[in-house]
This record gives structure tokens, sequence and C-alpha cells, in this order.
């Protein structure tokens, strides 16, 4: 996988649309903040959704994206919920349960939010999908890349105002792979006709 290739393009439609992404963030900050992260996994589903048009078609983001998908918040607050509780549950036998709960949600559940704005697939589905997107190729080449992404977030998570750049800078350097997974998926995944 060319990530220097990801980076670049990344880096360049980042700065290309710096002031619409740099706003969306903000708001979708301010969601997740304003409702106790209530609707920050239906906020960060519209968000995705949203700058994945921006790569597809070059659409600038809007503000409306981010609640635009508030038929996934049962599904998502029942995700939420479940992956919290398994965390919590991790950390308090130890602290390495925890991690691995964590790793292993962010390993096989990268492409999840995509999948079910993009692909239109309800939760299960877009979860088992998401996974064998993952392992599909070099399962290394997939463990770089979420160290990448999430690399790249905690380094503006040094500094809020940092976030407002690298949170979109993570989000369509992950969207750019996804793009370009999604398009070769084996013949054993099924996807919804209409969106091939």
């Amino acid at each position: 996988m060319d990530f220097k290739h990801y980076l670049e393009t990344s880096w360049s439609l980042t700065l290309q649309y710096i002031v619409p992404l740099i706003l969306l963030t903000l708001v979708l900050f301010g969601i997740s903040i304003l409702t106790l992260g209530i609707l920050a996994p239906v906020a960060m589903a519209g968000y995705m959704q949203s700058i994945l048009l921006m790569v597809r078609d070059g659409r600038e983001p809007k503000l409306q994206d981010l609640l635009s998908q508030m038929n996934l918040f049962l599904p998502l607050l029942g995700f939420g919920f479940v992956v919290f509780i398994a965390t919590m549950v991790g950390f308090m036998l130890l602290l390495i349960p925890g991690v691995l709960v964590i790793l292993g949600v962010s390993f096989t559940c990268i492409y999840m939010l995509p999948l079910m704005t993009d692909q239109k697939l309800g939760l299960i589905d877009a979860i088992k999908t998401s996974y064998a997107v993952s392992i599909k190729g070099s399962i290394a080449d997939h463990s770089v890349m979420i160290i990448l992404f999430l690399g790249i977030i905690m380094i503006g998570n040094a500094v809020f105002i940092g976030s407002l750049f690298t949170q979109p800078l993570a989000t369509v350097f992950l969207l750019l792979i996804y793009d370009e997974k999604i398009k070769d998926l084996p013949d054993n995944i099924q996807l919804p006709v209409d969106q091939l």
C-alpha cells in the first residue's frame, strides 16, 4: 500500500477544503460536547459521509451533513454502549484486556461508519464487511494504516486547535483508503447492487 501517496493526497485535499473542514470539525466537537457524547457517533457518521463525498466528487462539506445520518442513531448508540461496557470490564480486570478491546474494535470496525452511510449496510453487516475489508490484503498494511490514522489524531489532540486540522486530515486519509478498498472487494462480500 502506497502510504506516501495517500498521505500526500490527504494533505492536498485537506488544504484545498481547509475552511469548510475546520468548521465541520468544530461543529462536530461542539455537538459531541453539548450532547455529552450521545450524538457523537451519529454526527461522526455524517462527518465521514460528508468527507467521503468531498473525496469522491469534490463536493464541499456542509454543516447540515453532520446530522444527516440520524437514522443510524439507535444502532450506533447501542454499539457504543456495548463497546463502552466491554472496555470498562476489560480495564477493571486489568489494564491489558481493556486496551485489547480498544485495539480489536479499532482493527475490525475502522470502516464500519462509511459502510453504514455509503453502502447503507446495517450494523452487523457493516461490522462483518469492515472486518472482511480489513483483513483483505496485507494485515501489516492495515495495521500501519490504523497506526497512522490514530497517530495523526493523537498529534492533534495534544492541542485542541491542532485537532481541528488533524481530525479532518486523518479522516480524509482513512476515506481515501476505504474508497480504494471498497472498489476491489472480493465476490463473496455482498454489497447492495445499486451501490457498486
